[in-house]
């Protein structure tokens, strides 16, 4: 009963603000939803909730022509005279009749295919119609989750900000989202968000924006994840094929036509479903379409499903998109649930008069206390009702919010989830002080312990106190980390303090120092846990280290939209270490441990370096060209932009060094760039080039290295930035280099088409490799390779072939990708 008072409290607050209101119902009585509601001739409309019921925002009282428009229904209109609100108007709709009777169907061609010809022909004319706009946007946001498990990775996961009910299902995200939206040609989207609520968080924001939902599918591809391509693409009929299901006329007299979308090759990055396109204008009247998790991308989701419709009005000759829903299931380690994500657009004016500024680097901002609007705010400005379960959560989680902030009760969690258990000596123990938001954590021995011919067995031990500001806009976090090396018989000790100042341009000051070992390649191009396994099952050692004592201040700091500068200054001391460990699992007699000399494996007890004092210096100055980013109050984020590139330009000098030879100064300078080719695929580039001054015999830690890999193990997602058939420190240089790296995945364009591979939903990468010193042949890598590989959902792996050359042939590899590792290093 108290639930049912709720509902109906809200229910009646609602209706009592809203200007026309009413129900839409089927023949039989049902509601439908998503049912589109709007004013003849305009823009100005909104959509039906999961229970048929629907707000039309009018404030003049007078005479109004409404339309009713609805997939599968007849369109139904409603001449109405309002002399005083609220005004209630319900409708039954009745089903279309679709036939094929009026459709001349001949032998010579599929009139399906003739239509869609013609839609493609027009898409391009239809995109320049749209070449400015202003809009209304309204979102509606939803997740639910169903039988959620007690534990995820073995965490307790609660009940999600108190969304789960008795049977662990229920709402875990709603959030709703008004902005004002404005568009120019070519790609120019900027937001303003005029009010954003978040269930459960008073001064939260939604990340429900139009940016995100931008599906235009008068576009060769959709960017839903992957880049799919549309069913009117100029090349659509290279991935679908189409089917004439019948005709109907609108209530402007139009033919429309319903034509079924069916992929020609399920595992392509494609759509699958129903496209209505209007005969002789040729522009979509609307879609229902669906695509899976596999086709998108989005691995997690079982199926995706994309609604919308677009409304007519004379006086522009448009046709505009006036609603989107998008309804996904998902499901990944036993969680399973489902969501919908509701859109409205309305009142769009195609003939707007931008200022200068309109348009530039911020694409999204919030006005002030956009997230502070009142419940009387809502109920005026919502245009989609909320349903009873939405009405629900908002009212149970505005009460559950004022309890859970409380002292007492953040004390009461902390409490339980603070004791100490047994098994926290290998998983780590974690303490964390809600109400004056810090947390402290100790790592655990699992996972923590490896081996090297240095320290032999070691393990490492790891602290970290974080306390956050300002709901974690500003924070301060204090690390240690304790190592020691059975066989070596040192620990090694260092330790950091972090401060961040702000979350718009994010200034960053660490200051921290001890003592650890260190690879030679600062870059560490092999995981000590891939070196354990190398040393230990094969007798292959490839990590080199050496001994680091040293002091750092670094600081860094976004100065201007776009350019981020970055400075460190550590004083260091740095010694040769040496073998002490020959420990083995499988003993290989043909093999034995190399010494830990990179620059030559028999030179055993010999030190590659002199131990010295120097002083280095790094200053890198980031320049994101096109950077665009989001504004969000007292927070800043910013947005990828494929169709710049970045470029990183850097000076390291090392000087004071108690070995005169040992001072130097590098320029350095990377660009790098991801472009997206749409259905092609995607392209990367990395390109390096520097060059040294006074280094003709420095250390042998600051030369500039390469990543290399001997280990036929891949550890990152992708592989611009290493060579998988180069030895570590081969080609390591102090004088001037190239290095360049490009690599493409096809994202299904190519393995797609081909009959058998496309049932395992791989994709094709291909990557080229170059490297030029002063003092060596250029060295060149060429490979090709399957992405996406896994089980079910869990596409973690990837195989490729590599061969090499550097004077003629030099080998072949097959490196087999653990992404994964990429993840959790």
């Amino acid at each position: 009963m108290p639930k049912l008072l709720i509902f109906l409290f809200f229910f009646g607050l609602s209706f009592s603000h809203a200007q026309i209101n009413g129900a839409i119902t089927d023949t039989k009585n049902q509601p439908l939803e998503t049912v589109n509601i709007y004013i003849e001739n305009s823009y100005k409309g909104t959509t039906t909730n999961a229970n048929g019921l629907y707000e039309l925002d009018i404030t003049q009282t007078g005479t109004y022509t409404i339309l009713f428009k609805y997939l599968g229904f007849k369109t139904e209109k409603r001449t109405v005279t309002i002399d005083v609100f609220p005004f209630t108007l319900d409708v039954t709709m009745h089903e279309e009749d679709i036939t094929l009777n009026e459709v001349v169907i001949t032998n010579d061609e599929n009139p399906a295919n003739r239509i869609i010809r013609a839609a493609v022909a027009k898409r391009q004319e239809t995109l320049d119609k749209l070449d400015a706009y202003t809009a209304k946007f309204y979102s509606r946001g939803l997740i639910r989750i169903k039988d959620a498990p007690e534990k995820i990775m073995g965490r307790k996961i609660g009940d999600l900000g108190g969304g789960l009910d008795s049977t662990r299902s229920g709402i875990i995200y709603l959030s709703e989202t008004i902005s004002d939206i404005s568009f120019k040609k070519p790609n120019n989207l900027k937001e303003t968000i005029i009010a954003s609520k978040v269930s459960g968080d008073d001064t939260g924001f939604s990340f429900n924006t139009a940016i995100d939902v931008n599906f235009n599918f008068y576009n060769n591809t959709v960017e839903l994840g992957n880049q799919l391509v549309s069913p009117i693409a100029d090349y659509a009929f290279n991935y679908y094929r189409y089917t004439l299901e019948g005709v109907f006329y609108d209530d402007f007299g139009n033919l429309i036509n319903k034509i079924k979308v069916v992929p020609k090759r399920t595992k392509d990055r494609v759509f699958e479903g129903i496209i209505y396109i209007v005969e002789d204008q040729w522009n979509i009247y609307a879609l229902e379409l669906n695509t899976t998790g596999n086709q998108s991308g989005i691995t997690p989701t079982d199926i995706i499903t994309l609604k919308q419709t677009f409304s007519y009005s004379s006086n522009e000759d448009l046709w505009a998109l006036i609603s989107q829903t998008i309804d996904f299931e998902y499901g990944l380690f036993g969680i399973k649930g489902n969501g919908r994500f509701t859109a409205v657009y309305s009142d769009y004016d195609f003939n707007p008069s931008f200022e200068r500024k309109t348009f530039g680097s911020e694409i999204l901002s919030f006005k002030d206390a956009a997230n502070l609007k009142d419940s009387t705010f809502w109920l005026q400005k919502r245009p989609v009702p909320l349903t009873e379960e939405e009405l629900e959560d908002y009212s149970k989680k505005d009460s559950i919010q004022l309890v859970r902030k409380s002292k007492k009760y953040l004390d009461s969690v902390d409490k339980q989830e603070n004791q100490f258990k047994i098994w926290d000596i290998l998983n780590g123990y974690s303490y964390t002080n809600s109400h004056k938001k810090w947390k402290f954590n100790v790592s655990g021995y699992l996972g923590k312990f490896g081996f090297n011919t240095v320290q032999g067995l070691n393990g490492e031990i790891t602290m970290n106190y974080r306390k956050n500001f300002d709901e974690s806009r500003r924070y301060l976090n204090l690390n240690f980390a304790a190592n020691y090396g059975l066989a070596e018989g040192k620990l090694w000790m260092r330790g950091a303090a972090t401060y961040k100042f702000n979350n718009v341009t994010r200034p960053i000051l660490t200051i921290g120092g001890g003592a650890r070992v260190k690879q030679y390649n600062a870059e560490a191009p092999i995981l000590p846990f891939i070196n354990s396994l190398s040393s230990l099952l094969f007798e292959e050692n490839y990590m080199k280290i050496y001994q680091l004592s040293y002091g750092q201040i670094a600081f860094q700091q976004e100065v201007t939209n776009g350019l981020r500068l970055y400075l460190n200054t550590s004083f260091e001391r740095r010694k040769p270490l040496y073998n002490s460990a020959d420990n083995i699992l499988i003993d290989n007699p043909n093999k034995e441990y190399t010494s830990n000399n990179p620059l030559d494996p028999d030179a055993y007890g010999i030190a590659p370096f002199r131990a010295h004092n120097i002083l280095k210096v790094n200053f890198t100055a980031r320049i994101s060209f096109g950077q665009k980013y989001f504004s969000y109050p007292k927070s800043r984020f910013t947005v990828p932009n494929s169709k710049f590139p970045t470029l990183f330009l850097t000076y390291e000098g090392g000087f004071e060094a108690t070995e005169d030879n040992y001072n130097f100064s590098q320029l350095r300078a990377r660009l790098y760039q991801g472009i997206n080719l749409g259905n092609k695929g995607d392209f990367q580039y990395n390109l390096k080039v520097g060059t040294f001054f006074n280094a003709d015999d420095i250390a042998f830690m600051d030369f500039q290295h390469f990543n290399g890999n001997q280990t036929s193990v891949g550890t990152t997602a992708s592989y611009i930035n290493r060579f998988n058939n180069l030895p570590y420190y081969s080609l390591s240089t102090n004088n001037s280099y190239f290095e360049g790296h490009i690599e493409h995945n096809f994202n299904g364009w190519v393995l797609g088409k081909v009959p058998l591979l496309n049932k395992v939903n791989a994709t094709l990468v291909i990557g080229a490799h170059s490297l030029a010193t002063v003092s060596n042949a250029p060295y060149s890598e060429f490979s090709i390779g399957l992405d996406n590989l896994g089980f079910k959902k869990l596409k973690l792996l990837r195989l490729d072939y590599v061969r090499s050359y550097q004077n003629g042939f030099v080998g072949d590899a097959v490196i087999f990708g653990l992404k994964f590792l990429d993840i959790l290093n």
